[in-house]
Protein backbone atom coordinates (compact mmCIF):
# COMPACT_ATOMS: atom_id res chain seq x y z
CA UNK A 1 0.00 0.00 0.00
CA UNK A 2 1.15 3.45 -0.73
CA UNK A 3 0.22 6.62 1.27
CA UNK A 4 -1.28 9.36 -1.10
CA UNK A 5 -0.81 13.09 -0.75
CA UNK A 6 -4.16 15.10 1.04
CA UNK A 7 -5.45 18.00 -1.94
CA UNK A 8 -6.27 20.78 0.36
CA UNK A 9 -8.86 23.39 0.14
CA UNK A 10 -8.13 25.72 -3.02
CA UNK A 11 -6.99 22.94 -4.67
CA UNK A 12 -9.26 23.20 -8.05
CA UNK A 13 -9.88 19.17 -7.85
CA UNK A 14 -11.36 19.60 -5.08
CA UNK A 15 -14.63 21.88 -6.80
CA UNK A 16 -14.88 19.28 -9.81
CA UNK A 17 -18.13 16.64 -9.81
CA UNK A 18 -16.31 12.87 -10.21
CA UNK A 19 -17.44 10.64 -12.89
CA UNK A 20 -18.51 6.89 -12.16
CA UNK A 21 -16.71 4.13 -12.56
CA UNK A 22 -18.33 1.15 -14.67
CA UNK A 23 -16.50 -1.52 -12.84
CA UNK A 24 -14.44 -2.58 -9.56
CA UNK A 25 -11.15 -3.90 -11.54
CA UNK A 26 -7.64 -4.64 -9.91
CA UNK A 27 -6.27 -0.48 -9.95
CA UNK A 28 -9.39 0.39 -8.35
CA UNK A 29 -9.35 -2.32 -5.40
CA UNK A 30 -5.80 -1.21 -5.07
CA UNK A 31 -6.46 2.75 -5.27
CA UNK A 32 -9.18 2.26 -2.19
CA UNK A 33 -6.52 -0.19 -0.38
CA UNK A 34 -4.11 3.27 -0.87
CA UNK A 35 -6.75 5.69 -0.09
CA UNK A 36 -7.40 3.78 3.42
CA UNK A 37 -4.16 3.71 4.27
CA UNK A 38 -4.08 7.60 3.87
CA UNK A 39 -7.03 8.14 5.78
CA UNK A 40 -5.32 6.13 8.65
CA UNK A 41 -1.97 7.81 8.62
CA UNK A 42 -4.02 11.29 8.60
CA UNK A 43 -6.06 9.90 11.27
CA UNK A 44 -9.43 10.08 9.28
CA UNK A 45 -12.45 8.41 8.93
CA UNK A 46 -13.30 9.08 5.75
CA UNK A 47 -11.95 10.04 2.17
CA UNK A 48 -13.36 10.68 -1.55
CA UNK A 49 -10.92 9.96 -4.02
CA UNK A 50 -10.80 13.43 -4.85
CA UNK A 51 -8.90 14.49 -1.88
CA UNK A 52 -6.38 12.62 -3.40
CA UNK A 53 -6.46 13.87 -6.60
CA UNK A 54 -8.27 11.24 -8.80
CA UNK A 55 -11.75 12.15 -9.81
CA UNK A 56 -13.71 9.09 -9.59
CA UNK A 57 -16.63 7.84 -7.76
CA UNK A 58 -15.08 6.01 -4.83
CA UNK A 59 -14.85 6.49 -1.31
CA UNK A 60 -13.55 4.69 1.61
CA UNK A 61 -14.81 5.12 5.34
CA UNK A 62 -13.88 4.11 9.21
CA UNK A 63 -16.14 4.92 12.00
CA UNK A 64 -14.65 2.69 14.53
CA UNK A 65 -14.90 -0.79 13.34
CA UNK A 66 -10.91 -0.60 12.87
CA UNK A 67 -11.60 -2.08 9.33
CA UNK A 68 -12.35 0.42 6.29
CA UNK A 69 -14.91 -0.21 3.99
CA UNK A 70 -14.68 0.97 0.34
CA UNK A 71 -17.90 1.83 -1.62
CA UNK A 72 -17.71 2.50 -5.89
CA UNK A 73 -20.05 4.84 -7.27
CA UNK A 74 -21.57 5.78 -3.77
CA UNK A 75 -25.32 7.62 -3.49
CA UNK A 76 -27.87 9.12 -1.35
CA UNK A 77 -31.23 7.72 -2.16
CA UNK A 78 -33.39 9.94 0.48
CA UNK A 79 -32.53 12.02 3.28
CA UNK A 80 -34.91 11.43 5.92
CA UNK A 81 -36.94 15.11 7.44
CA UNK A 82 -35.04 15.39 10.71
CA UNK A 83 -31.80 17.39 10.37
CA UNK A 84 -29.09 18.11 12.89
CA UNK A 85 -26.43 20.55 13.45
CA UNK A 86 -22.77 19.46 14.52
CA UNK A 87 -19.17 20.28 14.21
CA UNK A 88 -17.49 18.64 11.10
CA UNK A 89 -13.48 18.64 10.17
CA UNK A 90 -12.11 17.47 7.15
CA UNK A 91 -8.84 16.52 5.98
CA UNK A 92 -8.59 18.80 2.97
CA UNK A 93 -9.34 21.46 6.03
CA UNK A 94 -6.65 20.93 8.69
CA UNK A 95 -7.55 22.27 11.94
CA UNK A 96 -10.59 23.68 11.06
CA UNK A 97 -14.19 22.97 12.20
CA UNK A 98 -17.50 24.16 11.25
CA UNK A 99 -21.30 23.36 11.83
CA UNK A 100 -23.21 21.73 9.36
CA UNK A 101 -26.85 20.46 9.02
CA UNK A 102 -27.40 16.93 7.68
CA UNK A 103 -30.01 14.66 7.55
CA UNK A 104 -30.08 12.24 10.83
CA UNK A 105 -31.20 9.61 8.86
CA UNK A 106 -30.44 8.76 4.57
CA UNK A 107 -31.08 6.10 2.34
CA UNK A 108 -27.63 4.72 0.43
CA UNK A 109 -26.82 3.15 -2.34
CA UNK A 110 -23.16 2.13 -3.79
CA UNK A 111 -21.26 -0.91 -4.82
CA UNK A 112 -18.95 -2.42 -2.67
CA UNK A 113 -15.33 -3.29 -3.35
CA UNK A 114 -16.11 -7.19 -4.62
CA UNK A 115 -18.69 -5.41 -6.60
CA UNK A 116 -21.79 -6.09 -5.20
CA UNK A 117 -24.15 -3.76 -4.90
CA UNK A 118 -25.29 -2.42 -1.44
CA UNK A 119 -28.24 -0.70 -0.01
CA UNK A 120 -27.91 0.84 3.69
CA UNK A 121 -30.17 2.76 5.64
CA UNK A 122 -27.93 4.99 7.88
CA UNK A 123 -28.40 6.92 10.67
CA UNK A 124 -26.50 9.52 13.26
CA UNK A 125 -22.91 9.23 12.93
CA UNK A 126 -22.47 6.97 9.36
CA UNK A 127 -24.99 8.96 7.84
CA UNK A 128 -22.74 12.27 8.43
CA UNK A 129 -20.02 10.76 7.35
CA UNK A 130 -21.44 9.54 4.25
CA UNK A 131 -23.28 12.76 3.36
CA UNK A 132 -19.93 14.42 3.76
CA UNK A 133 -17.74 11.47 1.57
CA UNK A 134 -20.36 12.04 -1.42
CA UNK A 135 -20.45 15.56 -1.08
CA UNK A 136 -16.81 15.30 -1.89
CA UNK A 137 -17.70 13.38 -5.20
CA UNK A 138 -19.69 16.32 -5.93
CA UNK A 139 -17.26 19.21 -5.61
CA UNK A 140 -18.56 20.39 -1.93
CA UNK A 141 -16.26 21.11 1.15
CA UNK A 142 -17.46 22.16 4.13
CA UNK A 143 -17.23 25.25 3.51
CA UNK A 144 -20.17 25.38 0.72
CA UNK A 145 -22.08 23.61 4.02
CA UNK A 146 -21.78 25.73 6.63
CA UNK A 147 -23.44 29.05 7.01
CA UNK A 148 -21.70 32.41 5.58
CA UNK A 149 -20.47 33.82 8.83
CA UNK A 150 -18.83 30.23 9.25
CA UNK A 151 -17.36 30.23 6.06
CA UNK A 152 -15.79 33.44 6.85
CA UNK A 153 -14.21 32.56 10.29
CA UNK A 154 -12.88 29.30 8.53
CA UNK A 155 -11.68 31.32 5.71
CA UNK A 156 -9.99 33.88 8.11
CA UNK A 157 -8.37 31.00 9.89
CA UNK A 158 -7.11 29.58 7.35
CA UNK A 159 -5.59 32.30 5.37
CA UNK A 160 -3.38 33.18 9.06
CA UNK A 161 -2.48 29.38 8.99
CA UNK A 162 -0.93 29.98 5.30
CA UNK A 163 0.33 33.37 6.50
CA UNK A 164 2.46 31.71 9.40
CA UNK A 165 3.55 29.04 7.26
Amino acid sequence: MAKLPIRYYGDPVLKEKSTPLDKVEKQIKQLAQNMAETMYDAAGIGLAAPQIGTLKRLIVIDIGDNDYVAYVNPEIVYYGDKKEVDEEGCLCLPDISVPIKRAVKIGFKAVDIQGREVEIDAEDFLARVLQHEIDHLEGFTILERTNPDERQKAIKKIMEMWDNR
